[in-house]
């Protein structure tokens, strides 16, 4: 796993070793191969009009949101085409339905979903599977804002239909499974995890 600051990773290595789990911050190093990975890394800058965002916002989103994850993808490619890996890209639901109040942001998910589509035939030819997950509003500390008082939490459940916010255990089954060899024949999907909010037909 890996993180822009050093404590970050510490702290979910910690974590999952509490659960029994062998874990590491430097994968390939420990324990000589890599076969997944999972592009989640993320930044919102901006909140409001999207008129408003200012190129320094636009380059910082553009930067983390898609270069670093095409760039993440493209220096392991070597090392995933040996396991004949799998790749997962965290989208947004904002990229199939921009949230309006982060509209830099869910641009930024869109070019995710084009990203997803355009390295899957040339990882294809090197037998890793490239695949995305789209979730809906979890509730996780970068989205907060959105459910931090009884009244905004209710307010933003009624997007969906089940009428509840996600939580990250929601996400984390559909990502075991398109790692899996359960999926072996899938690549170039995303996957929608957002309790029936409007996504696509």
């Amino acid at each position: 796993m890996s993180s822009r600051k050093q404590e970050n990773v510490q702290k979910a290595v910690e974590k999952l070793q509490a659960e029994k789990l062998n874990v590491s911050g430097m994968t390939v190093k420990t324990f000589g191969q890599l076969d997944i990975v999972v592009s989640n890394a993320a930044v919102n800058p901006q909140m409001g009009n999207i008129l408003e965002t200012t190129e320094r916002q636009w380059d910082k989103m553009l930067d983390i949101n898609i270069k670093s994850a095409f760039f993440l993808v493209a220096e392991a490619i070597p090392h995933l085409e040996k396991t004949r890996g799998s790749v997962i890209f965290v989208s947004s639901i904002g990229g199939y339905v921009p949230f309006e109040l982060i509209g830099g942001y869910s641009v930024c998910k869109t070019a995710l979903l084009g990203l997803i589509k355009a390295m899957a035939p040339a990882c294809a030819e090197k037998n890793i599977r490239v695949n995305g997950l789209a979730p809906g509003i979890i509730k996780t500390k970068f989205s907060q804002g959105l459910w931090n008082t009884e009244s905004t939490e209710t307010e933003t459940s009624k997007l969906t239909l089940m009428k509840r916010l996600g939580m990250p255990d929601d996400i984390s089954g559909a990502a075991a499974f398109l790692v899996s060899d359960d999926a072996s024949y899938i690549t170039g999907e995303t996957i929608v995890i957002a309790g029936g909010m409007t996504s696509r037909l």
